[in-house]
């Protein structure tokens, strides 16, 4: 979002007035997480490098926020990130970041396991740099007590963010299971952390602390956002208005404007029906509808 003494420069510039240019810039951008495909990635019925003008060319979106799973041996191929930087940056497309997975728990108690599973991330830092993102998602799992966990991760993440600042990428943490779904217990590792660029990716889903136990989810992303640095709006099920069905969409986007937040916000489809691509447009068209609603209020 472009500053006052931005959008002043820009209204002179094209003798428009301030209010005038403010009111054409959207409450925030849309854009596409690639595990909302991943049925056709896994299928090899999309390929890796296609996904950004994929991204634009069907569904007119022009932000993508990638996953590791999709490349998991390209994170050192240097051929291949400069492809992919080059396909997303014809399309116009921008990259954000890199969701990773399955490299070892940053709070892992076992110091060892702990310094391997951040070392396996410094990969997806530089690769991230090398696309031009803005950050990396991780998980902060771990295990014992509360207070010990909450140790271990804060470490883990540190020494990852310290790794990771002269790239200029931010380590981002997402809720997803486990005490990380805690948005209290999240926050408060962020904060022991107290890195400029180490913060939250708000998912509105994944507050399954255990079996049986859910962390109410718009208390959650509330905690989560003051150290927000991206938003990922999780999406199942439509009604026939278009609603999802599980989570009240813009109770979940009043907290987030109310926080202040302005940036992109990621469309991710995990649903069964309809399909990959209708859950895509399904999820966009209804964050673009609250959004068009909501504009006065934010104005």
């Amino acid at each position: 979002m472009p500053t006052r003494r931005e959008l002043l420069s820009i209204a002179a510039a094209a003798a428009l007035p301030l209010g005038s240019l403010r009111a054409q810039q959207p409450l925030f951008r849309i854009s596409l997480a690639q595990w909302s495909l991943h049925r056709m990635l896994f299928a090899g019925e999309l390929d890796a490098l296609a996904f950004p003008a994929f991204a634009k060319r069907t569904f007119g979106i022009e932000a993508v926020e990638y996953v590791n799973q999709f490349f998991f041996d390209k994170a050192g191929d240097r051929a291949f990130l400069a492809e992919l930087e080059r396909r997303a940056a014809g399309e116009g497309v921008e990259s954000l970041l890199i969701m990773c997975d399955r490299e070892g728990d940053l709070g892992d108690p076992d110091a060892a396991a702990r310094a391997r599973a951040i070392e396996n991330h410094y990969k997806w830092v530089e690769a991230a740099a090398a696309l031009g993102c803005h950050s990396i998602r991780v998980n902060a799992r771990s295990s014992g007590e509360r207070e010990a966990q909450k140790g271990y991760a804060a470490d883990g993440l540190r020494r990852l963010a310290e790794f990771a600042e002269p790239y200029g990428i931010a380590v981002l943490v997402e809720n997803h299971g486990g005490l990380s779904s805690d948005g209290r217990w999240l926050a408060d590792v962020i904060e022991a952390v107290g890195l400029p660029n180490c913060g939250t990716l708000p998912d509105f889903g994944n507050f399954t602390i255990a079996e049986g136990e859910e962390y109410d989810r718009y208390r959650g992303v509330a905690e989560l956002m003051p150290h927000a640095k991206g938003v990922s709006a999780k999406s199942h099920a439509f009604d026939a208005a278009g609603n999802e069905t599980r989570i009240d969409y813009r109770r979940m986007l009043e907290i987030v404007l109310d926080a202040g937040y302005r940036g992109h916000i990621g469309i991710e489809w995990e649903g069964d029906a309809p399909d990959e691509i209708e859950g895509v447009r399904l999820t966009k068209r209804l964050l673009e509808r609250i959004r068009d609603e909501l504009a006065p209020r934010y104005a």
